[in-house]
């Protein structure tokens, strides 16, 4: 199979520069419809709108691509609507580049994310949310605990008693609010039960890759299972094996298309052996670049260890995407392991729910302290809401549930958080990667 060679005209990726004390990288991507400069983030606009601007808002404060999700053009059919437009940049009316998703994440989110209580960015660490819970509480001997387990990497199941505990109550706080999984995985493919109308649904690694190709997004990717964090080893290595065997299907069914590229997804949990397994497997395959998805462990700081764990085995000249993560903090770690590209819904989720980024870190704008504040949400901040709203504004209509309020906060923390992305790329140019990370970290 020589699916890179059909298309290295229109795609290709260079590294124009190394960190001289990380792993980050600068790069060029480039596609039929413009140029990624990486890092960088594409902004996530699930159905087909970035929700709360335009993407012609998002692209003139810097966004070059957008991640739109097949599950949602598949569940209705309307990817067959799509294709009589002759693809999602003619539906859209847009000629910026395009990602699509596989639905494998979906498996995840309506299965063992509905089983286990998890699948919203803020709970996909389950130590960590626990952690969060209980600094609430006024048990610090017992957080203070969790956190030297966390830092000494003594959390393990079976490893102590007051370890098991904590797993098993961090476990049943999540069954609290669980609900029976909508799917059911078989070796041909997924069984869906759509959460919107009841219906049955069927989605294969051949017709996730069909549907993708008639919706026409630039990069696409391969079809997996997404497992939850708190999936055991053994029903791990078991999705692990089968990604792999639907990466094969996959590149199968992709076989001779033409101006489209597709990621290849390394899959494995939190485990050792089966990250560097599935590296090392989809290395092998004739993907234009990798995605790296699944659970990253129980908490954020397994991020790392799996990155180290992974990146490695990976081509080196292929770009990597970490899938559907995008905390501040976690860009920079991330990036400093190697990472190229993210995916993340938090700026417009965020702002729904009225929390914006700020360079001293995130604020509640819901919050009554704000209702006379006359500072813009950052004052660091050069965008438009900045130049001409304060917080108090921005609280108050949040607090009378206006939808300007969110739109307001919206175009506020798309423009920050791509602004971010041009900060760290010019910081990587100037040799000034770590002196931006220790700065805003200090607030995130």
């Amino acid at each position: 199979m020589r699916i890179i060679e059909l298309n290295k005209k229109m795609f290709s990726f260079k590294i124009i520069k190394k960190d001289k004390n990380t792993k980050a990288r600068l790069g060029i991507l480039k596609t039929p419809h413009g140029i990624i400069h990486t890092p960088n983030i594409a902004i996530v606009a699930t159905k087909g709108s970035i929700r709360g601007i335009s993407f012609d808002l998002a692209k003139k404060f810097g966004g070059e691509i957008f991640m739109i999700n097949t599950f949602h053009f598949f569940h209705n059919d309307r990817y067959k609507i799509v294709e009589k437009f002759g693809g999602l940049h003619k539906f859209l009316n847009i000629n910026y580049p395009l990602m699509t998703d596989s639905g494998g994440f979906q498996v995840f989110s309506l299965g063992f994310g509905l089983e286990h209580g998890v699948g919203k960015v803020a709970d996909i660490f389950p130590l960590e949310a626990r952690i969060n819970a209980d600094n609430n509480n006024t048990n610090k001997s017992r957080i203070k605990r969790i956190n030297h387990e966390l830092n000494n990497n003594e959390f393990e199941i079976n490893s102590s008693p007051f370890v098991n505990n904590s797993y098993n109550n961090i476990r049943n706080k999540f069954a609290k609010k669980n609900q029976k999984s909508l799917v059911k995985i078989f070796e041909e493919g997924v069984e869906f039960i759509s959460p919107y109308d009841g219906k049955n649904l069927f989605l294969s690694p051949e017709l996730s890759i069909k549907i993708q190709k008639i919706l026409k997004a630039d990069i696409i990717f391969a079809f997996d299972e997404c497992t939850s964090p708190l999936s055991s080893y053994e029903y791990t290595k078991q999705a692990m094996k089968r990604t792999h065997r639907w990466a094969l299907r996959c590149l199968e069914e992709f076989k001779g298309t033409k101006n489209q590229v597709m990621f290849g997804i390394v899959q494995g949990g939190e485990y050792e052996d089966l990250r560097k397994e599935s590296a090392k497997f989809i290395n092998s395959l004739p993907f234009f670049g990798f995605g790296i998805g699944g659970s990253l462990g129980k908490s954020k700081k397994d991020i790392i260890k799996v990155l180290n764990w992974t990146i490695p085995l990976l081509d080196e000249n292929k770009p990597r995407h970490l899938l559907g993560i995008g905390e501040i903090d976690d860009i920079f770690h991330s990036i400093e392991q190697g990472i190229d590209l993210f995916d993340c819904i938090i700026p417009t989720r965020w702002a729904r729910h009225g929390t914006g980024f700020t360079s001293k870190g995130r604020i509640n704008l819901k919050s009554s302290k704000y209702i006379t504040d006359k500072k813009p949400i950052d004052p660091e901040c050069k965008c438009n809401v900045c130049q001409k709203y304060s917080r108090a504004y921005i609280c108050h209509l949040l607090k009378e549930k206006e939808i300007y309020g969110i739109i307001l906060l919206t175009e506020h923390n798309v423009f920050w958080i791509l602004n971010l992305f041009k900060e760290i790329r010019k910081a990587l140019k100037n040799d000034q990667f770590q002196q931006l990370k220790k700065r805003l970290l200090k607030y995130w």
